[in-house]
């Protein structure tokens, strides 16, 4: 029987600042740059394709910050873990999160890089192409893991993008050490195919070992974690190595597997898809409201339909309205 808990979810990844504008796929193809995918930048070219960037809009962004925003809107109690640095964007990364209802209390990284910010290009079929220059998100280290803080929560959720900075990622298997010495869950989201294929046997080792109890992907990133074109094949072996997992497909729904039964849910309709950022890390947030507050399986999924609905017909990552209005309006009670 596990402790009472301070938070329903708190969530730990890269706190990064999106910078977010739609460009022409023609510009992808100029820019050498692969559609759909996340590649980190170094400062220099960081400075440079903002240069070339249409005007956009700046928002607090970072997958796990995302989802923390989304799971707040819908009126869990939730906290996030981040490295911003003491400058102007992380202040303002601060100030974001907060006003959302997310508990915010990392230390800034005093005297060294700066905030972390993504640069996301939106084609005119809503898919976002990101380069991201980590900056200060490189710095989260153990030390700032409060083994207190995350003990109070009854669902920790980590990003696989943590898993770049090794620093970072001595910080993620602390943090599921201490999740788990108080009788919490773990989640866990692949972030991206391509940072599977950079540590897709430690990912599998993370799934098998039990120091994730519960993955989120999406189909392109569960083949390559198991390298296979057969997304079936791909789905059997992650019931063997995961006891839950949520596979996003898009426009046809999602999945949510067990070790004893698989159900697909579809989607929520939307009247325009405007910007696929932020889908995956919403659809988590409504996932895991749901699963904080005890409602089903199916229906934490159909909560993820809620959240990504809402986050893709529109710019940037968080939430415009209510996603507990747009629950009740659903017929959800959470």
């Amino acid at each position: 029987m596990t402790a009472s808990s301070r938070f329903d979810v708190l969530t730990i990844g890269n706190a990064i600042v999106d910078v977010i504008a739609p460009v022409e796929d023609d510009f992808l193809i100029n820019q050498q740059l692969i559609k759909g995918s996340m590649r980190l930048i170094d400062t220099d070219e960081a400075e440079r394709l903002y240069k070339l960037m249409a005007s956009g809009i700046e928002v607090s962004g970072g997958c796990a910050g995302n989802t923390a925003a989304g799971a707040a809107s819908f009126g869990v109690r939730t906290a996030f873990i981040g490295k911003v640095a003491d400058d102007h964007l992380g202040r303002v990364f601060r100030h974001d999160i907060g006003a959302v209802g997310v508990h915010f209390a990392t230390s800034p990284l005093i005297d060294g890089a700066p905030t972390a910010r993504s640069m996301i290009l939106v084609s005119p079929d809503g898919e976002r192409t990101m380069n991201t220059f980590l900056g200060a998100c490189q710095h989260l280290t153990a030390a700032d893991i409060d083994p207190e803080l995350v003990g109070s929560a009854s669902i920790i959720y980590l990003e696989g993008y943590l898993w770049d900075p090794p620093e970072a990622k001595i910080a993620f298997r602390h943090a599921a050490e201490a999740a788990h010495a108080a009788g919490r869950d773990v989640a866990m989201t692949l972030s991206d195919s391509f940072c599977v294929d950079r540590y897709r046997e430690e990912f599998l080792e993370l799934l098998r070992s039990g120091t994730v109890d519960i993955v989120f992907a999406n189909e392109s990133e569960a083949k390559a974690l198991y390298e296979t074109a057969d997304f079936n094949a791909a789905i059997a072996a992650l019931r063997q190595d995961a006891r839950l997992a949520a596979v996003t497909l898009g426009a046809r729904g999602s999945l949510v597997v067990t070790r004893e039964e698989t159900w697909q849910v579809g989607v929520t309709p939307v009247e325009q898809l405007v910007d696929t950022t932020g889908a995956g890390d919403l659809y988590a947030a409504g996932f895991l409201a749901g699963l904080a507050r005890g409602q089903a399986l199916t229906n934490c999924a159909e909560l993820g339909g809620v959240a990504a609905g809402e986050i893709i017909s529109h710019y940037g990552a968080r939430p415009q309205v209510s996603l507990a209005q747009l629950a009740r309006q659903s017929g959800f009670a959470i």
